[in-house]
Parts: C-alpha cells; sequence; structure tokens
C-alpha cells in the first residue's frame, strides 16, 4: 500500500550544536566532559566540524531529497559572557541560514539544546529564577538579527528531559553527589555546598518551573521581534505501558514527565514531539526490557511503535499542530534503521488518516554525532562519518528517506 502525505509536509533531518560543529569551549558541558570521573565518555573535541563543514553538509541534505533543516543556535557562541552578543557568531549561523534558502531548505531552529553559556551556571543556572528573562534577552537578541531567514522556532528542546533522565535513567542518583559535578564546581566559583544546575541535571519542581517560564518569556519575546514566525517546544514523549495493575505508578510518572509540559504548549503555535522508545511500568515501578528483546545501541526496546502513541498522546492533551522533531535509532545495522523508519512513519501515517494535525517530520539524526554521556559510540546518523578524515558516507537508509522525502509518499 503506498501512503502519501499532506502537501508541504516537512521532511528534515535535525542536530544539536553541541553534538556536530565541535568545540563549543564556553557552554558547560565542555567543561563537565573534562573533569576527573565524569559521566562522559568521551569529550566532545571537534565532533563532525558541521561549524566549518555546513556548507557542504546543507548540500548533501538538499541532494538527498529533504526540505528542512532542524538545527540549533549555540547560546554559549552568540553570548561567551553575560551582556556580550558576538556579532561574529551571530553572522555565522545567519552565513547558515543563508545556505539552508539557497539549496530550498526550510530552517527550523532551535534556541536550547542542553547547553547553556558557563556563566548562566556559575549564577546558578536552571534555579535560578532570572533565568528566564536572560534567555529571553538572548532569544529577542537573535531574532531580531536572524529571524527573517527562520521558518520556525522551537525555544527549548526537551523541556522535560531533566524529569525523564532523572525518572527513567538515573533512578535515584543525585548527580550533585558526584565527583566529577563537585570538582566543576570551583571552575565556575560555585562554593562546595552550592549547586551545579545544568539543563540537563536539574530535575527539580523549582527547575521545572523556570524551564516552562523561559520557554514563556522566550516565546513572547520571539513574536515581539516577529510575530508571523511560528514558535513551540519540544518534548520527549516516550510511549508509557503498564503491566500486572502498573497503571497508578504509569500514570503518576506521565503526569510529572509528560503532562505538566503538554498543558503548558497548548498556548503555542506547535509542539514537537520526539519520541524512541517504550517504557514500561509495574506497581513497582519502571521495568527494564523483557529478555530477549532486541535492544538499540542505547539500551532502549527497538518500538517504532512509540512515535504514533506519542502523537496521538500529545494531540489529547496539548491540542495544538505537531511536528515530529526528532525519531529515530542508534544502530550499526543501517537495515534497522530503515525498517525504524518504515514502522515509525506508518504509525505518523494512520495520525494522519485519523485527522491528526501534524505538519512534519524530522528524523534524528543527519550524521553520526557525539551523544552526550555516551560520546561516538551510538550510531544515530543518516551519514556516517569518518572521524580519522571527517568525510561524510552516505549511507542506504538516507537514500530511502531521502526519497520518500523527495516523492512525499511511502
Amino acid at each position: 500500500m503506498q501512503i502519501a502525505f499532506p502537501k508541504d509536509f516537512l521532511w528534515g533531518t535535525a542536530t544539536a550544536a553541541h553534538q556536530v560543529e565541535g568545540n563549543n569551549i564556553n557552554s558547560d558541558f565542555w567543561l563537565l566532559e573534562r573533569m576527573p570521573e565524569t559521566l562522559f565518555a568521551e569529550p566532545s573535541g571537534d565532533t563532525i566540524d558541521h561549524y566549518h563543514r555546513y556548507p557542504e553538509d546543507i548540500a548533501l541534505l538538499a541532494e538527498l531529497g529533504f526540505n528542512s533543516y532542524r538545527f540549533s543556535i549555540e547560546w554559549a557562541r552568540i553570548e561567551p559572557e553575560e551582556g556580550y552578543f558576538s556579532d561574529a557568531a551571530i553572522n555565522h549561523y545567519r552565513r547558515m541560514l543563508m545556505v539552508c534558502h539557497e539549496h530550498n531548505l526550510k530552517p527550523m531552529v532551535t534556541f536550547h539544546h542542553f547547553t547553556s553559556p558557563r556563566w548562566l551556571i556559575a549564577k546558578g543556572g536552571w534555579e535560578n529564577e532570572e533565568t528566564a528573562e536572560k534567555f529571553a534577552r538572548y532569544c529577542s537578541r537573535v531574532t531580531s538579527q536572524l529571524g527573517d531567514l527562520i521558518d520556525r522556532a522551537c525555544t527549548i528542546n526537551e523541556a522535560n528531559i531533566p524529569v525523564v533522565i532523572n525518572q527513567i535513567h538515573l533512578w535515584g542518583i543525585d548527580l550533585q553527589e558526584l565527583g566529577f559535578m563537585q570538582v566543576a564546581k570551583p571552575f565556575l566559583g560555585i562554593s562546595p555546598s552550592g549547586k551545579l544546575n545544568t539543563f540537563m541535571f536539574t530535575p527539580s519542581e523549582k527547575g521545572r518551573d523556570i524551564v516552562l517560564e523561559a520557554h514563556k518569556q522566550a516565546a513572547a519575546a520571539i513574536k515581539a521581534v516577529r510575530a508571523d514566525l511560528p514558535v513551540g517546544m519540544t518534548l520527549s514523549i516516550d510511549d508509557l505501558q503498564y503491566v500486572d495493575g502498573g497503571e497508578v505508578v504509569r500514570d503518576q510518572f506521565r503526569l510529572e514527565m509528560q503532562d505538566v509540559y503538554l498543558q503548558a504548549a497548548r498556548e503555542d503555535d506547535f509542539l514537537g514531539v520526539q519520541s524512541y522508545s517504550r517504557v514500561r511500568f509495574s506497581p513497582e515501578g519502571k521495568l527494564e526490557p523483557e529478555q530477549g528483546v532486541e535492544l538499540t545501541q542505547m539500551g532502549f526496546e527497538f518500538w517504532p511503535e512509540a512515535m504514533e502513541e506519542a502523537l496521538r498522546y500529545a494531540s489529547r492533551i496539548a491540542n495544538v499542530p505537531l511536528i515530529v522533531t526528532e525519531n529515530g535509532v542508534a544502530a550499526t545495522d543501517d537495515t534497522r534503521r530503515v525498517e525504524y523508519y518504515r514502522r515509525a512513519l506508518a504509525g505518523v501515517a494512520n495520525c494522519l488518516n485519523d485527522g491528526l494535525d501534524i505538519r512534519g517530520y524530522y528524523a534524528w539524526s543527519a550524521f553520526d554525532n557525539f551523544e552526550w554521556m555516551l560520546g561516538y559510540e551510538p550510531k544515530f546518523g543518516l551519514v556516517e562519518i569518518d572521524r580519522a578524515n571527517q568525510k561524510r558516507i552516505i549511507k542506504p537508509s538516507a537514500r530511502w528517506l531521502g526519497e520518500i522525502a523527495r516523492s512525499n509518499r511511502m
């Protein structure tokens, strides 16, 4: 059966600045990657040098058949010291945006994708109530100078990821007590008794409220500069299931990790939905994947059907237009990537057929890149990178998905 997608459907790939640009030296994660006993498997370093190679990379994405590119602008480059905005950095991103337009790729820009300027963390980071205003100021400055070239704006990537990481992956580990966090504090002027509140590692209720306030103020600041620019945030919405009477436990996790944020998105122009797998709950809590099931390099269950359930749930709660802003699989076998995308896209088509307002689909990721704490081992990319010489190698999955994007049908 052939599936046709709506006219003007956005077909894209996604990246994050810290994961692909390289040498993001003024960011908090650049520091944390280099601390003794760090959770990071390795430092990011040059990554894939997208900062300099973006013209060929963007041209490659267009050649493959995509009509959009989602990437992030790095706050730590734009404002490396509080109140100092780098014209050189802003002009760099303007050139990136212009190259997108030269290749007929609609740019979706994310203003914050996990990393923050060191100076922000030194001032209390994502538990400082002033952070929302500082973030809005940065978004206003960027929009005033780049907004004419941006097609859609995401304020914060996965605004709920601090809670998701804490409740799903860390299971009670207090990162503030870990050695690498303690060692990093003096570099930021934080006292031993103080807290190092990076975005990803601040799951507190206060941190949640500040993130949502930062999104609200940033959206207003962007609209104040360019009222017609569609603005939203993106959320991590995995398929949360329950077994053996675990519904109450599942629903409590869902309330804290998803519902609060989905409700906050109701005033936005769109919501970015990002889903990778399912998580199951019993009355005792989160369950590990069943023995013998296929796992991805991330340790997630191979479960492309999560995308459909995520879209349906997000639509019910947020009730705004949706865009799949990330979806993909970490795998060395590229045939499994094709299978993952095939089943995930079938789920997107099911949602469209049932009348859900879905405006686009962005694969994660355009390139094999730096996968945060796990370093360079997980392979999410449609394009392989030989990091010895930075050569780009197109995978069969890139051709396969690019042809769907080009024809707008599967």
